[in-house]
């Protein structure tokens, strides 16, 4: 069981890894980065020259917490997008490199993708 759940960790890390082995985000271009759980979805516009993160925002942020939007799914998602879109709009940031990690696009991380594209950001 321990080498099971130790390799599954391992091949997980290595699609994280395959990804991200061609992006990198700059001054210019910052990376977007998604992360799921079981029970929230997270996103981060993260500057790799200088290793800061510009915007972070999450259902469980203050914004979203205690209302239907505060656990992961599709329209949560949509809403998590289109806030991270304008956050990024404030802070100077167009352009972005999309980071959809060890996941598949296709469900929530499309449709974050999607709504921060409507929104106005660039990728």
């Amino acid at each position: 069981m321990h080498s099971q759940l130790r390799e599954r960790n391992r091949k997980r890390h290595k699609r994280a890894i395959r990804v991200r082995q061609t992006l990198r985000g700059s001054n210019e271009k910052p990376r977007l980065t998604v992360f799921k759980s079981n029970r929230h979805i997270f996103a981060q516009i993260i500057d790799d020259e200088a290793g800061k993160t510009i915007v972070s925002i999450g259902t469980q942020s203050k914004e979203l917490r205690g209302s239907e939007n505060s656990r992961k799914s599709k329209t949560s998602a949509s809403v998590l997008g289109k806030m991270l879109a304008e956050k990024a709009a404030e802070s100077n940031v167009a352009r972005v490199v999309f980071d959809r990690g060890r996941y598949k696009f296709h469900g929530v991380i499309a449709e974050l993708a999607n709504a921060a594209r409507e929104a106005g950001l660039q990728f």
